[in-house]
């Protein structure tokens, strides 16, 4: 067993709770799908949003997803200009035999155009 880096990013068009919260419901769940992955098997999540979305920490979404022994982590992302906004980005951390290549990325919403090379996988 190693562990793995799943990411994904999704986008949001309001700055709200629920908005927050459904996106990255979706976004977790998608990328649980796209790797066969049980939450026991989650070494930690990290989540970032950019500066333009204060309303809900996203990590909220996965306890809502009853993913209650993984550790997570919200921050705020870089503010880079020209950067995506509205954006919440997540980095699973998963204990998983397969190999890095193997592991399936996801990019939802706006984020499609962050990593067009993984969205090809």
């Amino acid at each position: 067993m190693h562990i793995r880096g799943i990411r994904g990013a999704t986008t949001v068009e309001e700055n709200t709770t629920e908005a927050i919260l459904a996106a990255t419901r979706e976004l977790l769940g998608n990328m649980a799908d796209a790797n066969n992955v049980e939450p026991y098997e989650l070494a930690a999540i990290l989540f970032t949003c950019t500066s333009d979305l204060n309303a809900a920490f996203p990590a909220e979404a996965a306890r809502q997803l009853k993913w209650t022994s993984v550790p997570l982590m919200s921050a705020m992302e870089m503010s880079v200009p020209g950067g995506l906004p509205m954006c919440i980005r997540v980095l699973m951390l998963w204990n998983s035999a397969r190999s890095q290549g193997e592991v399936v990325h996801v990019y939802l919403g706006h984020a499609e155009a962050l990593r067009p090379d993984l969205k090809t996988r």
